[in-house]
C-alpha cells in the first residue's frame, strides 16, 4: 500500500483533481439516487448544490481536522496548485475554488490509492455535516 501511495503522490494536483472531481460527483449522484427515485432533471438540479465550489470548500473545511498527515499534504498541494487564467467560475471566488480543488485532489489521490473505504468515510462525514447543520 505504501508503494501505491508513493506512486499516487507523483501525479500532479491537477490530474488528481480531475479524477477526484469525477469520484466526488459520482458519490453525490449515488447518494441522490438512493434518496429519491426521481427524474434525471431533478437529480441533476439537486446535485448542483453539492458539486459547486462554494459547497466543496465548506466540505474541505469539515474534514480537514480528520485527515492523516499524508491526506493533509495532498489537500495542501491541491489548494496551492496554480490554475489557468479564467479557470475560476464566476459563481465562485478564488479562495473557494482553491479549497474545492483541494477536496477534489484528495478524492483523486484516494481513488488512485484504491482507498474506496476512506472515500466513503470522508464523504459520509461531509453528508452528516449537512444533516447536522454544520454545512
Amino acid at each position: 500500500m505504501d508503494d501505491i501511495r508513493h506512486r499516487a503522490k507523483q501525479y500532479s494536483p491537477a490530474s488528481m483533481a480531475f479524477l477526484g472531481d469525477a469520484v466526488y460527483s459520482e458519490k453525490v449522484r449515488e447518494m441522490l439516487v438512493l434518496e429519491a427515485n426521481t427524474s434525471a432533471r431533478k437529480l441533476h438540479s439537486a446535485s448542483v448544490k453539492y458539486v459547486r465550489a462554494s459547497f466543496q470548500a465548506q466540505a474541505a473545511d469539515a474534514i480537514e481536522e480528520l485527515l492523516t498527515e499524508d491526506e493533509a499534504a495532498v489537500m495542501k498541494r491541491g489548494r496551492n496548485a496554480a490554475v489557468g487564467h479564467g479557470s475560476i467560475p464566476k459563481s465562485s471566488n478564488p479562495i473557494e475554488y482553491h479549497k474545492a480543488t483541494s477536496l477534489e485532489t484528495l478524492f483523486g489521490f484516494l481513488k488512485l490509492c484504491g482507498d474506496n473505504e476512506r472515500i466513503d468515510e470522508l464523504f459520509g462525514i461531509i453528508m452528516r455535516s449537512i444533516k447536522d447543520g454544520a454545512l
